[in-house]
């Protein structure tokens, strides 16, 4: 069984969801855990939090020093956490806004249905597939050591990679709207992963990375 909603459960019911997807299948052969748990909202509420989250987030085009020089993205981000928390990455310094309630939401459903403790939410927004991640790790001093990673997808389905920094082994899985995967243990010091592009893709996709700060 997976997670309600709170509106789901005021309105008196539960959702099931595709017990044949294998919740707890490990997806990387060695050094770390990547848990895919599919769909986790079926497509009203997906639809209704992609909505929620393009309209009431504080977007903004993230930013990175690259060789010394300010680069700004198209695509946009936003951190939000229980307290103010900074957040250093591509040398840019970031401070979290307070939840919203909509991702107080995801975040309480998500914690009951991995078992996982998370007190921050970095977002990202992609208007279509010509925007997209290049390989990298979260291993930022910030962040939990091997600690949970859990990222919720909103929108367009996009194929995420993953790469064993050593041996450069592939994993690839596309990632649904409404899904859920949690990347945990030392998949951060051992694997990179990425968000590649595709001229085929026009929506929009909001990913949403649930962290743990611990400084």
């Amino acid at each position: 069984m997976g997670f309600a909603t709170e509106q789901s459960i005021k309105n008196g019911r539960m959702k099931l969801f595709d017990d044949t997807i294998d919740k707890t299948k490990n997806w990387l052969p060695q050094d770390g855990t990547v848990n895919y748990y599919g769909k986790v909202f079926n497509q009203k509420e997906a639809d209704h939090y992609l909505e929620k989250l393009l309209n009431n987030i504080e977007w903004r085009n993230d930013e990175a020093i690259i060789f010394g020089k300010k680069i700004v993205t198209k695509r946009k981000v936003a951190w939000y956490g229980e307290k103010p928390f900074e957040y250093t990455y591509s040398k840019v310094t970031r401070r979290a806004l307070w939840w919203t309630a909509e991702l107080l939401e995801l975040k309480n459903s998500i914690e009951k249905e991995t078992g996982e403790t998370f007190n921050s939410c970095l977002l990202n927004l992609y208007h279509n597939g010509n925007e997209g991640m290049a390989w990298h790790s979260d291993e930022e001093i910030d962040l939990k050591k091997n600690g949970a990673i859990a990222s919720l997808t909103f929108g367009a389905e996009r194929k995420f990679l993953l790469k064993h920094k050593q041996t450069n082994e592939k994993v690839d899985m596309i990632l649904e709207h409404g899904s859920l995967l949690v990347m945990k243990d030392r998949t951060q010091t051992f694997w990179l992963h990425r968000l590649p592009t595709s001229k085929r893709i026009i929506q929009p996709r909001v990913n949403l990375t649930f962290r743990t700060i611990v400084r």
